[in-house]
């Protein structure tokens, strides 16, 4: 089925319309930031850079760390982004841009997020890294998707929303597991963390500056949360959507935070850049080994 130019946008120079890349500039291994900023960061460790390209916040670097063919692009903040990331990404990998059709072929993509989170947890440390082996989805965004509770774990989510004293008014949470096999590279250097992906930086995460909270002590229930030896560890605001996602279109998708502030002790560390650049290493290590 032909799929028509109002539903999927190409650019007259063949590239998708938000990321302005074209199929052949897409590497099979995709590194995701949130901050611009990072592409150029991760860029000096690639070489054979093919191009830098910037359409708004969508900053795309493709290149090479070792032998291993890589994309780098920046997402800016937020699941509604990610929606227009990961589809786009798809689209660039298994639809044929001359034909509008669906390739018969589908390529799967190993799709890695670096990010910075803040934990909940009292036993996790400003500096360490946390693996999301499971992203919990408080920004309804896969609500919108058919087939959702195919890739959800609902007995979760039902423990979930009783134990937090969910509202009617909130969108109702998904658990979605990362990838198999990005799971499996990072299991032994990272936190094995369960996130909550927030919607917004302040209420949804918790935060109270003039207005109040729909649940008041929602960070006291969520650090409280266990559900067979899970537990809550950490915040951040895309790695719901790109889990959600890539596990509807087959793809090897999962998050990693650098931990930059602890909600339960109250501190920070604002001079977190060494601990991103320890980060980027590791990624770009276990990414093409």
């Amino acid at each position: 089925m032909r799929i028509a130019e109002s539903e999927l946008i190409i650019n007259p120079d063949g590239s998708v319309f938000h990321l302005h890349l074209r199929p052949e500039e897409l590497a099979d291994n995709i590194i995701l930031v949130g901050d611009p900023g990072r592409v150029d960061l991760i860029a000096e460790y690639l070489h054979d850079i093919e191009f830098r390209r910037q359409s708004r916040e969508f900053v795309s670097v493709t290149g090479k760390f070792r032998d291993t063919r890589l994309t780098v692009l920046a997402t800016g903040i937020g699941t509604d982004n990610i929606d227009i990331v990961m589809n786009e990404l798809d689209a660039l990998a298994n639809i044929d841009f001359s034909t509008r059709e669906v390739k018969e072929e589908k390529k799967s993509l190993n799709i890695i997020r670096i990010g910075t989170s803040g934990a909940i947890q009292p036993d996790i440390p400003l500096g360490s890294f946390v693996f999301s082996h499971i992203s919990v989805g408080c920004d309804g965004l896969l609500n919108w998707y058919a087939d959702r509770d195919k890739i959800a774990i609902p007995d979760i989510s039902e423990a979930f929303m009783k134990h937090a004293g969910w509202t009617r008014y909130l969108p109702v949470p998904y658990f979605v597991k990362a990838g198999e096999e990005m799971t499996e590279r990072f299991r032994d250097c990272t936190i094995k963390g369960m996130t909550i992906a927030a919607s917004g930086f302040y209420g949804p995460q918790g935060r109270v500056l003039r207005m109040p909270l729909a649940i008041p002590d929602m960070v006291e229930k969520f650090e409280s949360f266990r559900f067979n030896g899970w537990r809550v560890t950490n915040f951040e605001m895309e790695g719901s959507a790109i889990a959600g996602i890539a596990a509807h279109l087959g793809h090897n998708a999962g998050t990693v935070c650098c931990i930059i502030a602890n909600r339960h002790l109250k501190s920070s560390n604002p001079d977190y850049k060494p601990y991103i650049r320890q980060l980027v290493e590791l990624v770009l290590d276990r990414l093409t080994r």
